[in-house]
């Protein structure tokens, strides 16, 4: 991919793309933005280390947000519930008056996501050494969550692998799996039923990242769209010029 020299094509580009839609005065706009940034064109080296800039502040701050107390567990849209194959045992268990039971399992389950999301920036942070020129490019004239996109399509199985262990040591301190043996004895006690014990730690390792990206793709946005929200100095440079097109 050869080198974005400046950003007054890419604005003749969309000029012209937009020419039927556009007023005389917002033609005007563009053009005036075209020229002011191209004197101070941006270094392909500039785009990279903006755009890992951009994922890094994502990383921390969605890793500081769900790792706060009540973090996942009081966030409807990120509070971890049981896997699918095991909501028979859920339902079956409150059936029988055994809820206070399921009630303390999702409690420490999601605590102890929130304790392991607080060791997740540094393993996003490593996932993030390797992005292209390509990639940045594609991230930075992409959709306001393309970073993240990014960073899930390329990190997920590495970032399990790296994850998975520190999940399960928070859910071993919190007692989760003691209480999920407990949980799954108790529902296999239960005279007929079909025998279960799906894996309590896979499910929670992948809710646990899911409910990361989806903070980091709010706080990729925030950045995107909020100039406050660009706390360096190459942020505020790479996407000022993206403001501009």
């Amino acid at each position: 991919m050869k080198k974005w020299k400046t950003l007054s094509f890419i604005a003749l580009i969309f000029v012209t793309s937009q020419f039927t839609s556009c007023t005389p005065e917002q033609l005007g706009k563009i053009l005036d933005a075209a020229t002011s940034t191209a004197e101070q064109p941006l270094t392909t080296n500039e785009i990279v280390s903006g755009l890992k800039g951009a994922l890094i502040q994502g990383a921390v701050n969605g890793s500081n947000k769900v790792s706060a107390v009540d973090g996942y567990f009081k966030n409807p849209s990120l509070k971890i519930l049981f896997p699918p194959e095991a909501q028979k045992i859920e339902q079956t268990l409150r059936d029988i008056g055994a809820g206070s039971l399921v009630d303390d399992l999702i409690e420490k389950v999601n605590h102890s996501a929130e304790d392991a999301a607080k060791e997740a920036a540094p393993i996003f942070k490593s996932a993030i050494t390797n992005m292209t020129i390509s990639d940045a490019m594609n991230i930075l004239m992409g959709e306001k969550t393309a970073a993240t996109n990014y960073l899930k399509t390329t990190t997920s199985t590495p970032l399990y692998n790296a994850f998975e262990p520190v999940v399960i040591k928070h859910l071993n301190k919190r007692g989760a799996l003691d209480t999920w043996t407990k949980v799954v004895t108790r529902y296999n006690q239960i005279p007929f039923v079909q025998k279960l014990n799906p894996s309590l730690q896979d499910h929670v390792t992948n809710k646990a990242i899911d409910g990361l990206f989806t903070m980091i793709a709010k706080e990729e946005t925030l950045i995107r769209e909020d100039p406050i929200a660009r706390t360096t100095a190459i942020l505020k440079k790479v996407f000022a010029k993206q403001d501009n097109q």
